[in-house]
């Protein structure tokens, strides 16, 4: 066995054998936390005593602006570095870019056409 070998499952199981250690002092040594009814309970934004049930339905609308947001926002990852970079791409750098602001302004406007973003 080589000498790297030895030394690295060395390392290994020593690293091993402290990532336990640790976790059972913490364990052990650890604050012990009660579970009793009161800590238990339910408390969100100062309402102790929710109203309705768990399992409410949300309106489609949501999740399209959310993925809306989230196309249009990745945007602006790949514009940065063209803006960055406009000079040295020259002409072909220009064209690329429109044809990329086209082409995210021709799914605006189908978003728009769908009616995803009315509050009907």
């Amino acid at each position: 066995m080589s000498n790297e070998l030895l030394l690295s499952s060395v390392i290994f199981v020593l690293v091993g054998a402290a990532l336990v250690s640790i976790f059972l002092l913490t364990r052990f040594l650890g604050p012990q936390n009660k579970h009793d009814i009161e800590k238990n309970k339910v408390y969100e934004s100062g309402v102790s005593h929710p109203v309705g049930g768990t399992k409410l339905r949300f309106a489609v609308k949501f999740y399209l602006v959310a993925i809306s947001f989230l196309l249009f926002d990745v945007e602006i990852v790949f514009m940065f570095p063209w803006a960055v970079n406009v000079l040295e791409l020259g002409y072909f750098g220009l064209i690329k870019m429109f044809v990329f602001m086209g082409l995210l302004f021709a799914g605006l406007l189908y978003i728009y056409k769908k009616k995803a973003l009315s509050w009907d």
